[in-house]
Formats: structure tokens, sequence, C-alpha cells
């Protein structure tokens, strides 16, 4: 089958979101077609470049998230009236109850898509005086929230220039009938679209969906939403609170049309899927594919379990305020009174300036915390806690940081799929973790966890392990165990693979394939493309379900004959 894999600041570029598992997921499915569909982030991720792509990836489209030039199109009267009616439409949805907004919203973003390719573009409409005095009469209507009421004109301008960037995949033409210019295939001629995260990246499933009746299959290992209500990379996050209270319900609307039209929703784990079962995913439509990491280059440590230091906790990751790095150090210090031997090695780099900051606030805890100690008068002083970073000699590799420690700490208070947990498993390590995200879920009993902001029940479940070898051993071995059966590559691979096979079943297209004689070929066509329809008569008719519009054409000219069906000795 044809894959259309949409992806937002990732994939094919180097640098980006999402980047490696779409890679080894369209290398594992070798035996489909996948086409690329990528929204850029940025001129630098642009510059950086695309990774090499395997022979089945047909074509690579992309187009700039962060930029769009004028598209010199001059809408007439009607246009205008009909933009200004959508737009409506949609900035009305913003601004009502979350009851009735749903349809309206849906309402006025396919009726700007429509636009947009009946009259070429939508980014000069988008920018126009009309759109903002649209978005006034929707926030000055009877029943908007009061916040909504208060909004002066920059902050209406503001909302509408954030509204702009996001509606920008509508005026691509990946939508028209053959891809659009240049001839190149369009997401009409795929068999589905698989969007590697919602928000953006979604929205040309989406349309894909409207315009063709494309399956879309959406994937989210982090929930957009989530990350745009915690600020995290959200643009709007020092905006005044009116731009703010907008912009959210835009991206909640957004994901709740995304959710509602998509044939399954695959969450990367159970805290994922409550967000989104919340957003109005239908529960039947979710289904967990947990995220597929590479074992192998955990394999050696693993193997050897017992070469880590006794005494030594380990933790590992992006140093942020959300980590609780101050958490852990108080409770290093209870620690210490029963384990004088024990050690802590903090391993991970700063996430930007805000992780630099926190990073030396850590490190001057620490001194203060535990002034440097020595053996004897003639020895020289030594910090039981220490700071690195990957690729440092302390810790060249990534596996070598697990390595280092008997037991793997996590602190954090806001989590969602704990990456680095899983990576502490493959190693055969045994945890303490704090129960946030998907930690629960992730360790299921194969570790200790302790509620969040806790320093005496971490320290009392990080001394239980250092005293107990057989204890930390048994943890590690079932925790290793139970990482190589749900959190591989393979499996993550197997589970999409029966995910397409089963959307495909569900949303048959009718297409009639010819052999080199011009013949029908047998069996071209799968049993599920032809539902059995209703009697009407002496004479039976099979009707099939409507398939996507580009499926109503010429026949298909096959590449090569059908071999013949053997039975081997077994099979009989």
């Amino acid at each position: 089958m044809r894959i259309g894999l949409l992806t937002e600041s990732g994939y094919p570029y180097v640098s980006g979101d999402a980047g490696l598992w779409c890679d080894r997921l369209v290398r594992g499915l070798g035996q489909h077609e996948f086409e690329i569909y990528a929204l850029s982030g940025g001129r630098a991720q642009e510059k950086a470049g695309c990774v090499e792509l395997p022979p089945h990836v047909g074509q690579v489209r992309t187009a700039p998230l962060w930029t769009a030039e004028e598209d010199g199109v001059a809408y007439g009267r009607r246009a205008r009236r009909r933009f200004t009616e959508c737009y409506g439409e949609l900035a009305a949805a913003l601004c009502e109850g979350p009851t009735s907004q749903a349809d309206r919203f849906a309402s006025g973003l396919y009726g700007l898509a429509e636009l947009a390719r009946d009259e070429g573009g939508l980014v000069g409409a988008l920018r126009s005086e009309d759109a903002v005095r649209a978005l006034e009469r929707a926030c000055r209507a009877p029943g908007a929230p009061r916040t909504a009421r208060e909004a002066c004109v920059p902050e209406l301008l503001t909302v509408a220039a954030h509204l702009e960037q996001a509606l920008r995949p509508l005026s691509l033409d990946w939508y028209r009938e053959g891809g659009g210019a240049g001839n190149a295939g369009g997401l009409g001629e795929v068999d589905l679209c698989h969007a590697a995260s919602g928000g953006a990246a979604a929205l040309p499933g989406l349309l894909a969906r409207h315009f063709f009746d494309v399956p879309l299959v959406v994937t989210e290992y982090g929930v957009r939403l989530r990350s745009h209500y915690l600020g995290s990379g959200s643009p709007s996050a020092e905006a005044a609170p009116v731009v703010r209270a907008l912009l959210a319900a835009f991206h909640g609307r957004l994901a709740t049309e995304v959710y509602r039209q998509a044939a399954l929703v695959t969450p990367g784990h159970a805290h994922a899927r409550r967000w989104q079962e919340r957003c109005g995913a239908d529960r039947a439509k979710v289904r967990t594919v947990h995220p597929g990491m590479d074992a192998a280059r955990f394999a050696e440590v693993g193997d050897a379990p017992d070469t880590a230091d006794p005494h030594t906790l380990v933790w590992v990751g992006r140093v942020e305020p959300a980590k609780d790095l101050v958490s852990l150090l108080h409770a290093f210090t209870l620690i210490r009174k029963d384990e004088p031997r024990a050690r802590l090695r903090i391993i991970g780099a700063p996430a930007g300036p805000e992780g630099q900051a926190y990073l030396g606030h850590c490190r001057m805890l620490a001194a203060q915390l535990f002034p440097d100690e020595a053996e004897g008068p003639h020895a020289v002083g030594d910090n039981p806690v220490s700071f690195a970073e990957i690729g440092d000699p302390e810790a060249p590799g990534l596996a070598e940081a697990y390595a280092a420690g008997a037991v793997v700490v996590l602190s954090s208070v806001v989590e969602g799929f704990p990456a680095g947990l899983a990576e502490a498993m493959f190693c055969a390590r045994a945890t303490v973790s704090t129960d946030v995200g998907a930690v629960v879920e992730v360790i299921g009993g194969t570790g200790l966890v302790v509620p969040p902001r806790n320093p005496r029940a971490l320290a009392e479940a990080c001394g239980a392990l250092l005293r107990d070898p057989e204890r930390r051993a048994r943890l590690g071995a079932a925790a290793r165990a139970r990482a190589l059966e749900l959190f591989t590559v393979e499996q993550n691979i197997a589970a999409f693979r029966g995910i397409y096979l089963e959307v495909v079943s569900r949303n048959p297209v009718r297409r009639v394939v010819l052999d080199a004689a011009g013949d029908p070929r047998p069996f071209a066509v799968p049993a599920e493309a032809r539902l059995p329809g209703r009697w009407t008569g002496l004479g039976a008719r099979v009707t099939a379900r409507r398939g996507p519009g580009w499926a109503a054409g010429p026949p298909v000219r096959g590449t090569a004959a059908v071999a013949p069906l053997t039975l081997t000795e077994g099979a009989r």
C-alpha cells in the first residue's frame, strides 16, 4: 500500500522531533511505499538537510511552517464574503462553550480549506483586515467569555497572526487532484495518511480525509495539546491572558476534530491516552503503541549487571526544573546518613538557558550540602555528588552512563513517556522513580515508585535498594525482560504493520487491476473491497463502499503476472 507520512519539524530532516522513530518505521516496513509530507520548523533545519531515505520512499514534499510568502491571490467580492463567513464560524467556535463548538469549528475549517483550493491560496486573506474584524465580532458577540470580550486591538492582531501561522497548511497544493504543480502525486493518491503527531502535522491528514476520504492514523508519543497548555515551545507562553485563552481554544478544537476524524489514534502510553480521551477521542478508536527503542546499544551493559558500583546512584536526563534535582539532592543528604559510602552521579546536558541556570543552582546546592570530604588530613577532598554530560570521559556514551551505578533514579515532577527509565531497564538496572506521567505503566512491578516532591520517601526507597543487592538483581532482571517485551523497535513496527492492514481493510479502494495482456487480474483487489449490499429483487447486486475520489479513474495496469499458489505438504 501507499502511505502518506505527515510530519512537523522532524523527519526527514536531520534535526527535529520524532525523526528517529519515523525513520525506523519507514525502514522496517519496506513492503509498503511511503510518501513524506513534511512541515519544516525553521531555516536552520532546512539548511541542515535530510537523512538518507530508503528506496521505497516514493517522494518527499516539504513546506515551511515558519514562514509564508504572499500568494498574490486577489479575492473578488464573493470570495471575500465566503472567507468572512468561514473565518467567522471558526472564530465563533473559539468563543463558545464546548457543547456547541465542534460543528462550527469543523464547518469553518473545511470551508477555509475549500476556499483555499478554489482560489489558489489563503495567506493574504488570513492576514487581511477582514480576518481581524471577524475575530473581533466573535469576541464581542453575546455569550462570549469575559476574557474574549475584553480583548483589545493589539491582542486581536496577535491572535490573528498565530491563527494565520497555524492555518498555513490549508494553502498547500497537496490536496488537488494529481497533487498540484509538477503533476506530482498528492494526498489524494495515497491509501492511508499517518500523522507523526497532532496539531499542524495532522491538519493535512484532516483535509485528505475531507476531500478524498483517505483514512487517517494519528500517533502521539507526546500530546501536542498538553505541551501547548504547559507552555512548552509555545510562542504564546508569554502572551496576554486573552491571547493564551483563544489559542488554547483553537488547539483544543483542532485536537478534538483530529481525534473525531481519525480512523485510529495511537498514543505511546496510557498517560497520553487519558489526555486524548478527555479531548474527545473515542475509546474504541484508541490503540496504545509503545515507542520502539534500540535495545542493542544497551545489550552489553544489560548482560553484565554486576559490574556496577554497588554504592552509586545515577540520574540520567536533560537538566531542567521539571526534573526536580533539588529534591533528589535533599534526599541524598538523608541517604548519606545511613549509607556513608553512597555516591550520586548526575549525568545530562541542560535544556536551554533555563536548564543552564537550573544546573548552576544545583551545583551550588550540592557544594553547600556536601562539602568536599577527605579520608585523612593529607588526602584531597572529594564531593560525593558529581555532574557530567554524555560524551565526557566519565560517561562516553548513554550505556556507560547507566552502567556507572547500581540504582537509576528518576525524580521528575512532570513527565510524559520516561524514555530514560526504559533505557535503564534495558541495562538491567533497578530503578526508583516518582509517580508521574507514564512511569508506573513503563516499569510495571519491576521498580520502586514514590510520590513526587517527597525527598524522604525517595531516600528510603534508594536506601532500601542500596542495602539489598539480591533485590536489586531481581528487579533489574525483571525490568530488562519487560523492556525487551514491550519497548523494542520490532514490537513497534509489528504493531503499525497490523494497524495499517486493519485500517485499509475497513476503508477499501475500488480499483480494477489489469495484467500484461490487458485482462483483469484475479484476486488483485482484496475481498474486503466488496461489501455486500441490499437485495433489490430477483437480481442480486453487490455494492461496494464508496472509496476515495481518486479511485474512480481508469484501470491500473499491473506490473507482473500473478504466480500460481501452491500448498506445502505441511499446509495441506
